[in-house]
C-alpha cells in the first residue's frame, strides 16, 4: 500500500534507492514538503483537476485504500482538530529533515549521558541563583519525533479552544432556515476543518521539533512534568556557527530548561494561569465570517483547498475591546516575567563560570524575539504570537530585584500572581523595585492566632480586664446615658 494516501505528497523516511528514489519522488510529485501537504494546486500532481491532484500519486490498487481513508477523514467527528492527523503530517514533516539537510536520528546512550550530567550540573549551579529547589526529578534526551510524541498533548490544550470558535462559526455563517437542509454539508465541513486545522497545526509542531531544544522553549511548559527534556540534534545545531565548545553550548542550554523546570514546579499557580491567560485571550477572538462565507459558498467537497488556503492565510481579527486588550496585555506579561526571571537566573549562574555566557545569552534573546517560521504558522492559525515582547525590560527588573531585596526577595515574588510585577511595572522598574513592601508579619500572626483557638490566647494581668468586660461596662455606662 502506498504511504501517501490522497495526496499527500510527502516522502517515506528512508526511500529503498537512496538519492534516486528522492528525484523519481519530486518528478512525480511526491514531495512538496510541508508547504503543499496535500499535494492541491499548481504544484501537485494533476494541476487543476481536483481527482488528479488528491490520486495522481496513487496506483489503481491503491485507489480503493486511498478512498477508504478520504471517507474516514470526513466522517471524522471528533474535537475541532483531527489530532490523529495533525500527529501523522509532524511525525512526515520531522522524518523529510530541516532545511540545511540533518535528519531526526534516534538518541544513542553517550548522548543521553551527556544530558544528564549536563542537567545535573545546570542544578547545581543553580542552587546558588534561585531559592527555588530543582524542580526536575529526571533528565532525558529526546529526538525530535520523542519531541512530537510528549508535547503533543500540551498543543491540544492549547489549540482546541480557538479551533472551536472556527467549527461554531462555521454553522453560524448559513441562514438558519438553511442550516438544516445544508447539515450534511456542515457536517462534512467540520470534518474537513478539523483536518486541515490538524494538517496546520502538525506541520507547524513538525517544523518546531527542528528548531527547538528543548521543553521548555517557547516559555510554556510543553512536556511532562518534572522531566527536564533536551535535543542532542537541534543543541548541535544551534551551536554549529557560534564558535563556542559544544559542552558549553549543551550546559548553557541545560541553565535554561533546568530554570524553567525549577520555576513550574514550585509555583503551583503558573501553569495554570498562563493556560488561562491563552484561553481568556482565545475567547475574545473574532472569527472573520466574511472570509468564511466566502469559503462556505464556494465549498467543493472535491476541492478543499480553499478551506485550507483559508486556515493558511487567518481567520482571527482581535477584538479592540478592553477585555481583549486587558487579556493580551496580561498574557504578554505573563511571557515576559517568566522568560525575564529565567533570563536573569541562568546569566547570574552561568556568568563566573561559562566565557561564552553574554553571547549565548544574546544570541538567546534575539532568538526568542523573532521567533522562527513553525511560531509565526501557529500565530497564523490560533491569531496568537507566544513571544515575550518586553524580555529585556523583564529581566532588568528581576536583576535590579535581586539587588536590592536578595535572592529569597525575588523569588517571593511568584508566591502569589497579585505580588507580581505588572505591565506598568515594566515600564518603570526602578519605582516597582523600591516601592515599599507590605509586611504580612503581623496578618500571618493574627491569623495564627486566631487557628490555634481561645485555648492559646495571651494571660492577661490581674489589672487589666478581659474583652467581654470592657465591652459589658461600656455597654452599662451606655444605659446609664440613656437614662
Amino acid at each position: 500500500m502506498s504511504d501517501t494516501p490522497f495526496g499527500f505528497g510527502l516522502p517515506p523516511e528512508e526511500p529503498d534507492d537512496g538519492d534516486e528514489g528522492k528525484k523519481k519522488d519530486q518528478q512525480s510529485g511526491g514531495g512538496q514538503g510541508p508547504a503543499n501537504p496535500f499535494g492541491f494546486g499548481p504544484g501537485g500532481p494533476g494541476g487543476d483537476n481536483p481527482l488528479a491532484a488528491m490520486f495522481g500519486s496513487l496506483n489503481p490498487n491503491d485507489l480503493g485504500a486511498a478512498f477508504q481513508q478520504l471517507g474516514q477523514m470526513l466522517s471524522y467527528e471528533g474535537g475541532p482538530v483531527n489530532w490523529d492527523m495533525a500527529k501523522q503530517i509532524a511525525r512526515q514533516t520531522v522524518s523529510q529533515g530541516t532545511p540545511d539537510g540533518t535528519r531526526d536520528a534516534s538518541i544513542g546512550p553517550a548522548e543521553r549521558t551527556q544530558v544528564a550530567d549536563a542537567v545535573r550540573l545546570a542544578d547545581l549551579w543553580l542552587d546558588d541563583a534561585t531559592s527555588l529547589p530543582s524542580g526536575a526529578g529526571s533528565a532525558v534526551a529526546w529526538s525530535r519525533a520523542e519531541w512530537v510524541e510528549a508535547t503533543l498533548p500540551v498543543w491540544k490544550e492549547l489549540v482546541d479552544p480557538v479551533a472551536e470558535r472556527v467549527g461554531a462559526a462555521m454553522g453560524d455563517v448559513l441562514p438558519e432556515e438553511m442550516q438544516a437542509m445544508a447539515g450534511p454539508l456542515l457536517g462534512m465541513m467540520r470534518s474537513m476543518g478539523g483536518a486541515m486545522f490538524g494538517t496546520q497545526i502538525g506541520q507547524a509542531v513538525g517544523v518546531l521539533a527542528g528548531e527547538v531544544v528543548g521543553s521548555t522553549d517557547i516559555g510554556l511548559p510543553l512536556g511532562p512534568v518534572g522531566k527536564a527534556a533536551l535535543l542532542p540534534l537541534n543543541i548541535e545545531s544551534f551551536g554549529k556557527d557560534l564558535s563556542v565548545p559544544q559542552e558549553e553550548v549543551r550546559l548553557y542550554l541545560a541553565l535554561r530548561e533546568a530554570a524553567h523546570q525549577r520555576l513550574f514546579a514550585h509555583v503551583p499557580w503558573l501553569r495554570s494561569h498562563l493556560f488561562g491567560a491563552v484561553e481568556g485571550y482565545a475567547r475574545g477572538i473574532k472569527v472573520d465570517t466574511a472570509k468564511l462565507e466566502d469559503v462556505v459558498g464556494q465549498f467543493d467537497p472535491q476541492n478543499p483547498e480553499e478551506l485550507q488556503q483559508a486556515l493558511q492565510q487567518g481567520m482571527f481579527q482581535p477584538e479592540d475591546t478592553p477585555e481583549q486588550k486587558a487579556a493580551l496585555a496580561r498574557l504578554e506579561t505573563a511571557l515576559a516575567l517568566v522568560e525575564g526571571w529565567v533570563d536573569a537566573v541562568v546569566h547570574s549562574a552561568a556568568k563566573p563560570r561559562l566565557s561564552s555566557a553574554d553571547a549565548l545569552r544574546e544570541t538567546l534573546r534575539r532568538r526568542r524575539a523573532t521567533g522562527g517560521p513553525a511560531e509565526q504558522t501557529f500565530a497564523t492559525l490560533i491569531g496568537l504570537e507566544l513571544r515575550p515582547r518586553r524580555l529585556r525590560d523583564a529581566s532588568r527588573l528581576w536583576a535590579s530585584l535581586t539587588d536590592a531585596r536578595g535572592v529569597d526577595g525575588r523569588d517571593g515574588l511568584w508566591a502569589h500572581p497579585d505580588m507580581l510585577p505588572t505591565a506598568s511595572d515594566l515600564d518603570d522598574p526602578d519605582g516597582f523595585v523600591h516601592r515599599e513592601q507590605l509586611d504580612f508579619s503581623e496578618l500571618d500572626k493574627m491569623l495564627g492566632e486566631a487557628a490555634s483557638g481561645p485555648s492559646e490566647k495571651p494571660n492577661l494581668t490581674k489589672d487589666e480586664p478581659k474583652d467581654d468586660e470592657k465591652g459589658q461596662a461600656k455597654g452599662e455606662e451606655k444605659g446609664d446615658d440613656d437614662k
